[in-house]
């Protein structure tokens, strides 16, 4: 039950990561993924973000249904591979964007998939 409900927290984290590059206002990205508010502004970087927001809402969805479609030792090997998905991109991420995305993603990625090894 508390691996179900970490797994959600991080699904639901990523879905949120998706509306705010999918349709967030320039001023929410610029401050939530520090990036200068006129790098945001310009629309090659609008459809970049919109583009990763795609990714992070389909990872998000994928931990939801994955409940649905698999079960037992299936759903947990599901499960694992796309945490391991989360943390190798929020790793990057904090490498390359902010080291924020340390804390809000990968942290929480990483506490869900300790539990599930346990």
């Amino acid at each position: 039950m508390i691996t179900m409900i970490l797994v959600l927290i991080v699904a639901i984290e990523h879905l949120g990561i998706m509306f705010l590059e999918m349709f967030g206002t320039p001023t929410q990205q610029a401050q939530a993924f520090d990036m200068p508010l006129e790098y945001v502004k310009q629309r090659p970087a609008r459809v970049a973000l919109a583009n990763q927001g795609i990714y992070n809402g389909m990872l998000g969805v994928l931990l939801i249904i994955s409940f649905w479609l698999f079960h037992g030792p299936v759903l947990v090997t599901i499960i694992r591979l796309l945490l391991g998905f989360i943390i190798v991109v929020a790793l990057y991420g904090g490498l390359t964007a902010t080291r924020k995305i340390w804390l809000v993603q990968l942290l929480p990625a990483v506490i869900a998939l300790l539990v599930t090894l346990i």
